[in-house]
């Protein structure tokens, strides 16, 4: 889904699919917690995997757009950065609290507060223009080219797909 929700981050509001994407995660993680059946369980991980698939690529997008090009890389680096931090607390916080209750509550306690920091993003943060920390020079992008094209990108691909 990261590939469909980029194209559609490249024409629609981004702080919107931003926020959309991390309620829809944080509400399908707390979901898990309710889930009767391995199918219903099932369901909602795939709609977690969906909710944080349409996160990156829009924000990366406005990252490019609120940052100018020689911090752009500094940015994306932290923002990546809370990526892997997120998981980090997610273990410390999750386990502690499958040892107090059980796994249903640790994924509410998770899921619960990310909707609320998504519907917060939604509304404290603009969307900038698009383009807007590009030095007047910048040269537009090009249309959106066949990844297929790109030794670099297949080789990528190939790696994380291992």
């Amino acid at each position: 889904m990261g590939i469909p929700i980029a194209r559609l981050a490249e024409r629609m509001n981004r702080v919107k699919i931003i926020a959309a994407s991390v309620i829809l995660w944080s509400l399908m993680t707390a979901l898990c917690g309710i889930a009767g059946s391995f199918i219903a369980l099932l369901v909602f991980r795939i709609g977690v995997g969906i909710g944080e698939a349409g996160l990156t690529p829009a924000a990366n997008s406005i990252i490019s757009d609120y940052f100018p090009p020689r911090s752009r890389a500094r940015a994306i680096a932290i923002y990546t950065m809370g990526i892997t931090l997120g998981g980090v607390l997610a273990n410390a916080f999750g386990g502690p609290i499958t040892e107090l209750f059980s796994w249903r509550e640790a994924f509410l306690a998770l899921g619960v507060p990310g909707v609320l920091f998504g519907l917060i993003f939604l509304f404290t943060v603009e969307e900038p223009p698009r383009g807007y920390a590009d030095p007047p020079t910048a040269t537009k992008p090009q249309k959106w080219a066949s990844p297929r094209r790109y030794r670099s990108y297949r080789a990528n691909a190939a790696s994380g797909s291992i």
